[in-house]
Order: C-alpha cells, then structure tokens, then sequence
C-alpha cells in the first residue's frame, strides 16, 4: 500500500507540474490542455464506482511502470534543461497510460487525490487490488 500511495503521489506531482512547465515552454508540451486538477480546484467527487477504480488501478500500474523507467533517467540527467525534457516525456507517456486505460486525466488526479486523503475511497481502492 505504501509503494501506491508513493507512487500516486509521484504521478500526481509530475502531472500537477506539467500546466507550469507548459506555461514556461507551452510549444514543447504542445499546450496544458488535458492536465486540469478538479481536485485542486475544490470540485472533488469522491463517489466512484468500482469501473471507475479499477480503471484507476490499471491507469496507476502503468503509471509506475513509467515512473521506474523515468526516474533514474531524470536523476542523471547532465542538465537542468535534459530532466525536463525527461519530466516531460514521462508526463506525456503517463497521460497516455491513463488514457489507454480508459480515463480522462482530471478524473485520476481526482482519484489519486482523494485516495491520499479519504480513507473511505483508499479503502475501496485497496480491497479492489
């Protein structure tokens, strides 16, 4: 449980930065559309179904497949300018895993936020894995 919670909020991180690096470089994101954070803007829905959970669980089990192949990239990178290209990447290989599985990006982040802090949804969420 703690390795999900750690790599929920490393994905959630690395999404949530993507609307501030796209505003400092919006041409190499190609725009921040798609990486809203309902959660962070107070219209968190806590009420999912177990579709929706298990679409998140699928979402988060790609996600940390990405998260471990991008992190030591990211770690050694020789410049500033290389891990954020490489934070990008990452995003952009992250928005598709979720996406793949079925779900738009500001339900995750809704989820993730709320499994970090509504012990009612970590619980479903835990019993479904």
């Amino acid at each position: 449980m703690n390795k999900l919670l750690v790599s929920i909020t490393a994905s959630v991180a690395l999404l949530a930065a993507a609307p501030a690096m796209a505003e400092q470089n919006p041409v190499a994101t190609g725009g921040s559309e798609g990486y809203s954070n309902p959660a962070a803007a107070g219209t968190q829905n806590t009420h999912y179904n177990d579709a929706e959970l298990k679409q998140f669980i699928k979402a988060q089990e790609g996600i940390s497949e990405v998260r471990e192949e991008y992190i030591e990239k990211i770690e050694s990178a020789d410049s500033q300018q290389k891990a954020q290209k490489l934070q990008m990447e990452a995003n952009d290989e992250m928005v598709t895993v979720i996406e793949d599985s079925g779900m738009d990006i500001p339900t995750y982040n809704a989820i993730a936020t709320a499994y970090s802090s509504e012990p009612k949804v970590r619980n479903r969420i835990d019993a479904l894995m």
